[in-house]
């Protein structure tokens, strides 16, 4: 299994957006915590910089980080921000997920 991610152009478009409002850097980081619908949910958050363990993947100038406990789950996902008449929202595309739910937030392994 590849420990690779992906970031979306669209997605790295609106990290750089709500970081340049934010006046942050440019560093969106993905974890994996406990809970949500269906056992895991994914987090984002912006952080200032990648820590020493963390996987890093740039697209366009915008940098995904993981850790790597959150890596196990989530490697070979691409992250993508969408939107539509539902609303907009960051998504994981996550081939490691046996299930999910509507919400596209929780999964499964």
């Amino acid at each position: 299994m590849a420990e690779t991610l992906t970031l979306t152009a669209a997605a790295a478009e609106r990290v750089g957006l709500i970081a340049r409002k934010q006046g942050k850097p440019a560093v969106l980081r993905l974890s994996v915590e406990g809970g949500g619908c269906s056992g895991f949910q994914y987090k984002f958050d912006l952080d200032d910089a990648p820590e020493a363990d963390d996987m890093v993947s740039e697209t366009d100038g915008v940098k995904l980080v993981v850790d790597p406990v959150s890596l196990d789950l989530v490697a070979g996902s691409t992250v993508d921000f969408v939107e539509s008449l539902g609303g907009a929202a960051f998504r994981v595309e996550n081939p490691q997920a046996a299930a999910g739910c509507g919400c596209g937030s929780s999964f499964g392994i």
